[in-house]
C-alpha cells in the first residue's frame, strides 16, 4: 500500500516539475475559469469565484472516452479524481466520492430515492448530455445525500435557429462469438429567435461479454450486468423566449434499458452447481425465458421558468419536476434466513421489484450588489415507494437450472415508503476586496419519513410454502428529521488564475428505511406468525447521518492553450454514525460510532504548443470508524473502496486526437481482514475528424488484464459461495469504432 501510495505522488510530482507558470485545463477538469456553473450554489456562478473543489467534464471530452468504449460510470471514475472507479455492469453500489454517498442529479432533479437502487447512471444515454458538473465533499447547498458530493448531468439543450441534424453510430467487440455492442442515435433541433427545440433519441444492443481468458463473463444474477441488454433513451427539450428577460424550458425523458430473454446463469439442472458449491457446472446458457427481467424504466418531466431583473433587480428560477422509476432485478435465489425448526424451504429463485414515484418544486432568488451576492430559495418534493418480490415455481426454475423462471407469486419485499421533505436556504457571498471572498450559509430541512404496516417478507415466503396462513404485521408509523446544516468559506485569489480557499460545509443523509424496518421475531402457533418483537419505525425510529467537512484547497487554471494546470484539495470529514449491513437478511441499522474520511483529491496536466500532452489524477484516502476496544479502525469493504489514480499522454491536432492512459486501483483491507485487492488497467481513445463527421476508436484493457471488478469481489463477500457465481470478472481487450456526424 505504501509504494502505491509513494508512486501515485511521484507521478503527479513529475508531472509538476516539468510544468511551465503558463496554465493548462486538461480533459478532467474545467474548460475555462470564467465558465459559468450551477452545482456549487444552485445559482450561475463562475468557477474562479466557487470556494470548493469542481470538475467539469465537457461534451468532447465525454463522448471521446464513451465512444472510445468506456461505460459512463467508468468514463466518471477516471475523470473525477475523488469518485470511485466504476464497475462494467448495472449497479453503481458503493461507488463512492470521497468515500461518502453521492447526489446524482439530472438538470438539477435528484435521481436518488429512498430506496437505494443505485442505477442513477442508468438514467439516460451519453449521446443526450452536453456536459457533467462535479462539485467534491459534502455540501449543506442540496441537503440529502450529498454526504461525499453532487454529480450534476446536464442534458444538451436546443441551440440552433435552423434545422440541424446530428447522426452517430458505433461498435464494440472482442471478438468473441456472441460479442458484438452496436448503437445508433439521432438528434434533430431547429426553431427561431423565440423558441427552439430538440429531441434526441438513442438506442443500444448489447450481445455477450468476454474476460481476458476468452471466458464469458457470468450475468449478474444480483444487480444484473449490460449483457444481452436492449435501451432506448428519447430526450426532447424545447424552450421559449417569453421576453427579453423571462425564459421557459420543458424537458420530457423516457429511458428504458431491459435485458433481454437471451441468456442467464444456470446452475445445472436441480441447482447441484449451487448447492454442492460446484463451480463447473455453473455457466451461462441459452434457453432464457423469464417472466420477469432485470429493467430500468424511466419517465420525468421537468419544466422551468427564469426571470431576470425583477422584484427589484432580483433573478428567479422556479423549477417542477415528476419521475416515475420502475426497477426488476434479475432471477436470484432469495435472500432468506436460515427458517426456524420444523420449517423445510425448497430452493427457489425470485426477482425483486421496485417503483418510485417523485414529484417536487424549487424555487431560487439571486440578488447581486457591487461587493453582495445572496442566494435564498425553498424545495419541496414528495416521494413513494412500493416494492415486492416474485416468487418463481421451484419446479420449473430448479428443471431448467435457472433460465425458466415462471412467477407463482409476488410477496411484499418492503414496507411501502412515502417521503415528504421541505428545506428553505440561503447563501451569501461578500466580496471583501477583489482578491479575497468570505461565502456563508445555512439550509433548515424538514423530512417526514411515513412507512405502512408490513408483514415480515420471509414469514410471507413462509406461508406461501405452507407454514401458516396468516400474519401480524409489524406496525408502521413516521418519524420527522429538522436538520440545520451550515456551510462557510473563505476564497483568495492569488493572481487572476490561481485561487485558493478553507470551507466547513455539512452534509446530512435519511438511511434506506425500506431496509431499516419491517422485520421482527415471528412464532408460529395454530398457523398464525405470532409477532414477538420487531424493528418497526415508531418505536425505534433512527437517526440520520450528519457529517461535517473541512477543505483546503487550491486551483490554478490556464492562461493560454498551452501550459500547466493544477487542482486539488485536502479534507476531513467526520460523522456521528456508521453504516451496518446485515448481509444475511440485507437489513440495514446505524451504529453509535464516528466514520471519518480524510485524505487528498488532486488533478495536474499539462499541454506542449506542439499538441502534446500529459496529465493524471490521484484519491489517496483513508476510510476509519472508531470502534470500542481498538480505537479507528479501516471503515468495513462492503461500503469502501481503495484509493486510486489515473495518468494519460495524448495528442490533440486540428484533424486527429489520441489518448493513452492508466487506471490503477490500489488494494484494501478493513478491520475484518476482508481485501480488494487493486489491479491496473491501460486504454487508448482518439478521433479523426474528416471533411464530413468524425471516426473514433478505441481499445478498452489494452494488455488483456484479467481481473475480479471491485463490484464482483463486493459480491462475493456479500454472497459467499460458489465464487463464480459471484466474482464478477472485468472485460478482457475490446476494441470500439464509430462515426458521427452534424449537418
Amino acid at each position: 500500500m505504501k509504494r502505491q501510495y509513494a508512486l501515485s505522488i511521484l507521478l503527479l510530482a513529475t508531472l509538476t516539475a516539468n510544468a511551465s507558470a503558463q496554465i493548462k485545463q486538461d480533459s478532467i477538469t474545467t474548460k475555462d475559469i470564467n465558465e459559468v456553473i450551477m452545482v456549487s450554489s444552485r445559482s450561475p456562478k463562475q468557477i474562479s469565484d466557487i470556494p470548493g473543489t469542481v470538475w467539469v467534464i465537457g461534451e468532447k471530452e465525454l463522448q471521446t472516452q464513451i465512444k472510445g468504449g468506456a461505460g459512463l460510470k467508468e468514463v466518471l471514475g477516471n475523470m473525477i479524481p475523488g469518485f470511485d472507479f466504476g464497475n462494467q455492469g448495472r449497479t453503481n453500489y458503493a461507488q463512492n466520492m470521497r468515500g461518502r454517498n453521492v447526489l446524482v442529479l439530472l438538470n438539477g432533479i435528484s435521481l436518488n430515492s429512498t430506496r437505494a437502487s443505485s442505477r442513477q447512471f442508468d438514467a439516460i444515454d451519453p449521446f443526450n448530455i452536453e456536459k457533467i458538473e462535479v462539485l467534491s465533499g459534502a455540501s449543506s447547498i442540496y441537503g440529502g445525500d450529498s454526504t461525499g458530493g453532487i454529480i450534476n448531468i446536464v442534458t444538451k439543450k436546443p441551440a440552433s435557429n435552423k434545422l440541424a441534424f446530428e447522426t452517430s453510430v458505433g461498435l464494440k467487440s472482442g471478438f468473441h462469438k456472441d460479442d458484438l455492442d452496436k448503437r445508433i442515435a439521432q438528434s434533430i433541433e431547429g426553431g427561431s429567435d423565440k423558441m427552439k427545440f430538440r429531441l434526441g433519441a438513442a438506442f443500444t444492443q448489447n450481445e455477450g461479454a468476454f474476460d481476458a481468458n476468452g471466458d464469458q463473463i457470468i450475468t449478474d444474477v444480483k444487480q444484473a450486468d449490460f449483457q444481452y441488454n436492449r435501451s432506448i433513451d428519447i430526450l426532447g427539450g424545447m424552450s421559449a423566449k417569453l421576453s427579453p428577460n423571462q425564459d421557459l424550458s420543458l424537458d420530457l425523458q423516457y429511458y428504458n434499458s431491459q435485458v433481454r430473454n437471451k441468456k442467464w446463469l444456470s446452475f445445472g439442472q436441480d441447482f447441484v452447481g449451487f448447492t454442492t458449491k460446484n463451480p463447473d457446472l455453473i455457466n451461462v446458457l441459452d434457453g432464457t425465458d423469464s417472466d420477469i427481467v432485470p429493467r430500468t424504466e424511466r419517465f420525468m418531466a421537468n419544466l422551468q421558468y427564469n426571470a431576470r431583473n425583477i422584484w427589484g433587480g432580483q433573478d428567479l428560477l422556479l423549477q417542477a419536476y415528476g419521475r416515475r422509476e420502475e426497477v426488476d432485478f434479475g432471477a436470484s435465489f432469495a435472500e432468506v434466513p436460515k427458517p426456524p425448526a420444523g420449517i423445510t424451504l425448497p430452493v427457489f429463485l425470485s426477482s425483486a421489484r421496485g417503483n418510485t414515484d417523485i414529484y417536487g418544486a424549487k424555487l431560487v432568488v439571486n440578488k447581486k450588489w457591487e461587493s453582495f451576492n445572496f442566494t435564498y430559495g425553498v424545495d419541496s418534493d414528495y416521494e413513494n415507494f412500493t416494492g415486492d418480490q416474485a416468487i418463481f415455481n421451484p419446479q420449473k426454475s430448479a428443471e431448467s437450472g435457472g433460465l425458466v423462471n415462471k412467477t407463482d407469486t409476488f410477496v411484499g419485499r418492503y414496507p411501502d415508503t412515502k417521503i415528504f421533505t421541505l428545506s428553505g436556504f440561503i447563501q451569501a457571498d461578500w466580496n471583501i476586496t477583489k482578491q479575497l471572498i468570505l461565502s456563508g450559509g445555512v439550509r433548515q430541512q424538514f423530512i417526514n419519513v411515513k412507512l405502512d404496516d408490513f408483514v415480515g417478507f420471509k414469514e410471507q415466503v413462509y406461508m406461501h410454502f405452507g407454514y401458516g396462513n396468516s400474519a401480524d404485521a409489524v406496525k408502521g408509523g413516521k418519524n420527522n428529521y429538522d436538520v440545520t446544516l451550515l456551510n462557510a468559506s473563505l476564497l483568495y485569489k492569488i493572481t487572476p488564475s490561481l485561487q485558493t480557499w478553507f470551507s466547513f460545509s455539512q452534509g446530512f443523509a435519511v438511511p434506506d428505511a425500506a431496509k431499516s424496518y419491517g422485520f421482527g421475531k415471528y412464532q408460529l402457533d395454530n398457523n398464525r406468525w405470532n409477532i414477538l418483537n420487531s424493528m418497526n419505525i415508531a418505536e425505534q425510529p433512527l437517526s440520520g447521518i450528519k457529517t461535517d467537512q473541512m477543505e483546503l484547497g487550491f486551483r490554478h487554471n490556464r492562461t493560454s492553450d498551452a501550459g500547466f494546470y493544477a487542482q486539488g484539495s485536502f479534507f476531513y470529514a467526520l460523522s456521528n454514525k456508521t453504516l451496518k449491513i446485515d448481509n444475511a437478511a440485507f437489513t440495514i441499522s446505524l451504529l453509535d460510532q464516528k466514520l471519518r474520511n480524510y485524505g487528498f483529491e488532486g488533478a495536474l496536466g499539462y499541454r506542449f504548443v506542439q499538441g502534446l500532452e500529459l496529465g493524471g489524477n490521484v484519491l489517496l484516502m483513508q476510510s476509519e470508524t472508531e470502534t470500542i476496544d481498538k480505537g479507528w479502525q479501516n471503515q468495513s469493504v462492503y461500503t469502501t473502496n481503495p484509493s486510486k489514480f489515473m495518468v494519460y499522454t495524448g495528442w490533440n491536432a486540428k484533424r486527429f486526437s489520441l489518448r493513452l492512459q492508466m487506471q490503477n486501483s490500489m488494494n484494501y483491507t478493513d478491520l475484518a481482514d476482508m481485501k480488494i485487492t487493486g489491479y491496473t488497467l491501460f486504454d487508448f481513445v482518439g478521433d479523426v475528424k474528416l471533411n464530413k463527421g468524425t471516426i473514433n476508436f478505441g481499445v478498452q484493457n489494452i494488455f488483456n488484464k484479467q481481473y475480479t471488478t471491485i463490484w464482483g469481489q463486493r459480491s462475493v463477500f456479500f454472497y459467499g459461495a460458489p465464487e463464480k457465481a459471484f466474482a464478477y470478472q472485468g472485460r478482457g481487450t475490446t476494441f470500439s469504432v464509430g462515426y458521427t456526424i452534424n449537418y
